[in-house]
């Protein structure tokens, strides 16, 4: 083997490049991470927005040793209530009758961020290769693919035999590879935010879901909730310039006094709702993780899930792997993560499509749905499961089995 070629060469440090890095360094690969940020600073997706972490994640990341160095408390999702405006019935589920303590946890992304960054410092088969920018790819031959990088030194080329594309939504190496993708706009954005309410979290995750799109409050583990307020695209720049106190009350009346009145609102970020699919996730000596292979509308809070059972399952592949970008591989990554893939897709963006359609002869419909939801045990289950992180084939830390 040639001492100048990188077994897997990640791009991009977020979430899930990260996470992959870590499990690539269990396993025993040798992995090199691309990161556009700078030694010291951490990407922008590490902000102040809740991430929801399904109980599936939470055994990986414990496994993985990331959750350890987090900072705060995570706060756990005991139960979760969820309903309509303007229908009746609802949804309540609640983590005991499933013989567990929590659906999963509630995590503030800058402090996941942080605990990431704890956690690369103390690998040992990680490369970390930053500031750098993804520029293109070259040549692909013998089995080795050629990426180019821009760096404060210029620009160099890696030889590689797998390239993971984690560059998010928008994607460069998706679009270097040629594959294209399916982007359908919401026409929402998500406004997010750390409020303080007269009722501090009793570990319940409330959503109302609303035409205009989704507004849920978390279940901080610091006392506070986390809130993600849907708002319509068009009213979103009004949205951004209201006060504390005009925000807190657009968010009152469209959550309702579950958690009391509001008090305080931390500062706030909005993010447009896009939905992009790639046709494919695989291409010769490539694959997309994460984002660059679905970005998906986070009503349900299954976008990063799934992304983290992507970068799971491929650790897995490629700890038994001797070429890691061989075709086999790479088949073998896509058949195992099609079934989970599509059922997570098919949920996400039926129910968002569903709940934000204010059709009146869907109201008695979506109303006997929450109403079959609420009280058929089989369906219960089915959505206990999914918001747990299980579905499909699952990766062995998921499952909470060493791997």
């Amino acid at each position: 083997m040639h001492a100048d070629v990188h077994q897997v060469v990640i791009i991009g440090g977020g979430l899930v490049g990260a996470s992959l890095a870590i499990a690539l360094d269990r396993a025993g690969v040798g992995a090199t991470l691309v990161e556009t940020t700078p030694a010291g600073a951490l990407p922008a997706v590490f902000d102040q927005r809740n991430l929801s972490f399904a109980e599936a994640s939470v055994n990986a990341l414990t496994a993985l040793g990331v959750l350890q160095h987090l900072r705060i408390p995570a706060g756990a999702i005991r139960r979760i209530h969820a309903s309509r405006e303007g229908d009746f019935g609802r949804v309540l589920l609640d983590a005991r009758d499933y013989g567990r303590e929590a659906f999963g946890q509630v995590v503030v992304a800058r402090d996941f961020g942080d605990a990431l960054e704890a956690r690369l410092s103390s690998t040992s088969r990680v490369r970390r290769l930053r500031p750098a920018r993804f520029v293109g790819l070259g040549a692909c031959t013998d089995g080795i693919r050629e990426v180019r990088l821009a760096g404060e030194a210029g620009e160099s080329t890696l030889r590689a035999r797998l390239v993971v594309a984690a560059d998010g939504t928008d994607s460069v190496v998706r679009a270097a590879l040629g594959i294209a993708a399916e982007v359908h706009d919401y026409r929402q954005h998500l406004f997010v935010a750390r409020v303080r309410a007269q009722r501090a979290p009793d570990g319940t995750a409330w959503e109302r879901l609303r035409a205009d799109g989704p507004t849920a409050l978390l279940p901080r583990g610091d006392g506070a909730h986390g809130l993600v307020h849907g708002v319509a695209a068009d009213d979103a720049d009004a949205v951004a310039r209201l006060d504390e106190a005009g925000f807190l009350a657009r968010v009152q009346g469209a959550l309702g006094w579950r958690a009391g009145r509001l008090l305080e609102a931390g500062p706030r970020s909005a993010y447009p709702l896009r939905r992009v699919v790639a046709d494919r996730t695989i291409a010769q000596r490539a694959v997309l993780v994460g984002n660059a292979a679905q970005t998906i509308h986070p009503i349900g809070a299954q976008g990063f899930n799934l992304g983290l059972r992507d970068a799971l399952t491929l650790a897995e592949l490629l700890a038994e792997a001797e070429d890691p970008g061989s075709d086999a591989v790479l088949e073998a990554h896509a058949a195992r993560r099609a079934d989970d893939r599509e059922r997570t897709l098919a949920f996400s963006d039926g129910l968002a499509r569903l709940t934000s359609n204010d059709a009146p002869l869907l109201r008695p419909l979506r109303s006997l749905g929450l109403l079959a939801l609420d009280r058929v045990p089989t369906l219960q289950a089915l959505l206990a499961g999914g918001a747990m992180g299980y579905r499909g084939d699952v990766p062995a830390l998921c499952r909470g089995v060493a791997a």
